[in-house]
């Protein structure tokens, strides 16, 4: 097999949460144009509705599903996998990109925006794993998952940025043994397991912490840069192809270096 067939998915179908605006559309962008299927879920309907249009101009099959994956108790990750299955079929590749976060000092963290931070970034992607691995995945013989992460669930913030985001980087760090986990446990069925760590992207998450630290941010970055409208996009076709079908379990920082100083 050449390179180009490596990272082509012409024949692919996959679901992307979080996937109406910023990396979760990039990453759709990206698979579509290599040739995939894209299914992309998000609880807002009109936002939804402008990525689908937007993905189809650009010669994308597309499909979008309003899920809201903060409310897991509620048989949304049943419903949003079963249509996608009843439209395409079958689920090659999932990306669980849908986070939320909650600033607040750890002294004042109030239990109710833990709980949601954890729902959405640890609950949601390991029901979303289990649901397509049950429907689509292991009947199929393999598959791709590929967890959105962070560089903050390597650890903490820098202490001269006030940055008070401990559930985030808990649920992120929670993440990252998540992939591993279900790395190890799922290799017998086909499975590649991987995550990537995104450093600082501009995005409606973000903006509040780079409207006060940008400058600060860009300095502690080794390449001087925050991450831009492309740069999950190679990482996320690589994991999704079959150039990667050798690695699982591993965590892929796309951070401008941050994480190497």
């Amino acid at each position: 097999m050449g390179v180009k067939q490596l990272f082509d998915l012409s024949g692919k179908v996959a679901l992307i949460t979080g996937g109406s605006r910023g990396l979760g559309l990039q990453m759709a962008f990206a698979l579509g144009e290599m040739g995939a299927k894209v299914a992309i879920a998000a609880r807002k309907p009109g936002e939804l509705a402008e990525a689908e249009r937007a993905l189809t101009v650009a010669g994308i099959e597309a499909m979008a599903v309003v899920a809201d994956l903060g409310d897991v108790a509620g048989g949304t990750v049943s419903r949003l996998v079963g249509a996608v299955m009843e439209r395409f079929g079958r689920i090659d590749i999932l990306i669980n990109n849908a986070g939320a976060t909650w600033g607040a000092p750890a002294e004042d963290y109030p239990l109710s925006a833990w709980d949601k931070v954890m729902t959405l970034n640890v609950d949601a992607p390991f029901l979303l794993a289990q649901e397509v691995g049950r429907q689509a995945m292991i009947p199929q013989g393999g598959g791709k998952i590929i967890n959105i992460a962070s560089i903050a669930g390597l650890g903490g913030n820098p202490p001269n940025l006030s940055m008070f985001t401990v559930a985030y980087n808990t649920s992120k760090g929670a993440v990252v043994n998540f992939t591993r986990a279900l790395a190890a446990e799922w290799g017998r069925y086909n499975i590649n397991v991987n995550a990537i760590l995104p450093g600082f992207f501009p995005s409606k998450m973000s903006q509040g912490l780079l409207d006060r630290f940008s400058t600060q941010v860009i300095e502690a970055t080794p390449l001087g840069r925050l991450g831009g409208d492309e740069d999950l996009m190679g990482a996320a076709v690589f994991l999704a192809s079959d150039a990667s079908r050798h690695v699982t379990g591993q965590m892929l920082a796309v951070d401008g270096g941050v994480s190497a100083t």
